[in-house]
């Protein structure tokens, strides 16, 4: 843990946050956004809804999946798993970006070289989060403006599944999103309770925290109560089911409960700054820390169970700018969270941030919950240095590899093929070193599905690099392994039935790296291709035939395929040699190959 300013420890100033909350709380009198420039800054506050439609267009969360022509970077890459994100305010964002000029005013302030601000006050949040997220995919991504924005939330509602932390942490984008929540601010939570339990009370409530509305909610304290505590009750439901992943805890029972109680998918990304209301800021980036907190922030202690506080907790979340002027401007006790292993559990703790975690009224459950986050974090870094310890192991396997497949060319033979053949010592050698690399390989993809390694592994250039190496040497050997044994006419065809992730989720990592097309690295499976196509009758796959040829010229001309495939004795080679005379003298790789 430590301590500092707040622009210390999240790189932003507190200058631009104050101003920030206060365009928020502005832009709720904008039809659209509001937009401002100071000094080089340029701010896009975006407003509010108070519409119940707009929080919720369907039940009970409201959750689709993330549109990847707009998002392609929300997923796991690997797993192919996609981001949900809350199907209203998603559909509120794309309004905005295909029905205003923000395009153009976004592209203006790019030309002046400005830095930019996202920023939204309650349910402007989320669009401030979308149109960020939007910015780095359409401009940062490509390189087209190398000055990331930042987005600035005040009591926004949760939007995203875990995908998105994962994500933005994999893209190093998550350090940019910065959350302020105070310590009852209900709105934060809201979206952790299914819309069912409380669409009657929900429009009340969203009238009375619109800034602009003058309803009264003093005679309605039943209301609020009711509302309030649904909310607690599913956000216990959520941080506990949680909690019980971080201990360890992976029974059948956790399964059984799961399928049965409506457990909200959202979860936080980013950075949290939780306001005490006592003139401190806890500052973490820790998305499980973080679910915890916004759970046992928020409850009651029994003098606290009285309408008049309740009442107060729903006022807490138009109070964001005088907070923060109070813990920016005289305070500044900030507390930053880093090492989550260390947080004292005792209340009475001599701890310099002991008053801080204090002010939060954090009990010794959720100081438990927020070391095992610690602790789960700390687990994937251990298992990072322990797959990172066996490059070495790999990089000397693959140069055997490679030396096996020059001496396989210098006779004129590729090494696929001669790998298929098995004649000589050398071809067992090598496929000893396939089945050690294939186990290495296999258990950093087995990590990887169970999201036991950081969110960061997948973008890593050094592992990138390292698979499409692995892949492009190793791969073919697997192919001909697989049709050597005739393992087609049993199991199927090798990438319909028998591909290994080893290979899928290294290819991936290149083309999401790349910013290609999905499959356009597909060169390592070129054997594949081949022995398939080369089963079957002329007629039937000429058209397949030809696109395949295309392909491995493309891949000859990048470097990614080696010309040995292209070797007398090949197997492609002699099957191409059989291709009608006609196919022959008009393929685009007749060059290559001596008749």
């Amino acid at each position: 843990m430590m301590g500092g300013r707040v622009g210390e420890n999240i790189g932003v100033g507190e200058e631009i946050i104050e101003k920030a909350c206060k365009l928020s709380m502005k832009a709720h009198s904008k039809p659209n956004y509001y937009i401002q420039d100071k000094n080089r800054v340029t701010f896009f506050a975006f407003p509010g809804s108070w519409s119940v439609n707009d929080w919720c267009s369907r039940k009970p969360f409201g959750e689709i999946k993330v549109d990847v022509s707009m998002f392609p970077s929300i997923k796991s890459i690997g797993n192919e798993e996609i981001g949900l994100v809350n199907q209203a305010f998603f559909s509120r964002f794309q309004h905005l970006l295909t029905r205003s000029s923000l395009v153009n005013e976004v592209e203006k302030a790019i030309s002046d070289r400005k830095q930019i601000v996202f920023t939204g006050h309650s349910s402007g949040g989320p669009t401030a989060i979308l149109a960020t997220i939007w910015f780095f995919e359409k401009y940062a991504r490509h390189n087209y403006y190398n000055t990331p924005p930042f987005c600035l939330t005040f009591g926004s509602p949760l939007i995203g599944n875990h995908i998105f932390s994962h994500a933005l942490r994999r893209e190093n984008w998550a350090r940019y999103f910065i959350h302020f929540v105070t310590k009852h601010d209900i709105v934060p939570r809201i979206t952790l309770t299914p819309f069912t339990q409380i669409e009657q009370e929900l429009q009340i409530v969203l009238e009375f925290l619109d800034p602009k509305s003058t309803h009264n909610l003093h005679g309605s304290s039943s209301i609020l109560s009711s509302f309030l505590f649904s909310v607690m009750r599913n956000a216990l439901s959520v941080s506990s089911y949680a909690a019980s992943y971080l201990k360890g805890n992976t029974n059948l029972l956790l399964e059984t409960v799961a399928s049965i109680v409506e457990l909200s998918p959202y979860r936080p990304f980013g950075i949290f700054a939780f306001c005490t209301g006592k003139g401190k800021i806890v500052v973490l980036d820790n998305p499980d820390a973080v679910l915890q907190l916004m759970f046992f922030c928020l409850q009651l202690s029994p003098e606290e169970e009285n309408s008049e506080f309740v009442h107060g907790m729903f006022k807490e979340h138009l109070s964001y700018e005088s907070e923060l002027h109070e813990s920016l401007n005289y305070m500044q006790d900030v507390t930053y969270l880093v090492n989550l292993v260390d947080v004292p559990l005792s209340a009475h703790s001599t701890s310099t941030y002991a008053a801080a975690l204090n002010d939060l009224g954090l009990s010794t459950t959720a100081r438990l919950c927020l070391r095992a986050a610690g602790e789960l974090e700390k687990q994937k870094l251990e298992n990072q240095k322990r797959i990172d310890s066996n490059k070495e192991t790999i990089k000397e396997a693959i140069t055997k590899i490679q030396e096996y497949k020059t001496s396989c060319e210098i006779r004129r033979i590729g090494y696929y093929d001669t790998f298929k053949i098995q004649k000589d010592q050398s071809d067992f050698n090598a496929n000893i070193k396939r089945l050690e690399l294939a186990g290495i390989w296999d258990e950093i993809v087995e990590m990887i599905k169970r999201y036991e390694l950081p969110d960061g592994f997948e973008g890593r250039k050094e592992w990138i690099e390292l698979g499409t190496l692995f892949r492009r040497l190793l791969e073919p050997l697997d192919i001909a392994n697989y049709y050597r044994h005739l393992k087609n006419e049993d199991t199927g065809p090798y990438m319909v039935k028998a591909r290994p992730k080893r290979y899928k989720f290294t290819q991936k990592w290149r083309e999401h790296a790349e910013k290609m097309v999905v499959g356009f690295s597909s060169e390592t499976t070129f054997w594949a291709e081949v022995e398939e196509l080369r089963l079957k009758p002329y007629a039937q796959v000429k058209d397949k035939v030809s696109k395949l040829e295309e392909r491995a010229l493309t891949w000859i001309n990048e470097g990614w395929l080696g010309k040995d495939v292209f070797l007398g004795e090949s197997t492609f080679s002699k099957w191409w040699k059989t291709l009608p005379f006609e196919h022959r003298l008009g393929s685009c790789v007749a060059g290559f190959i001596s008749t």
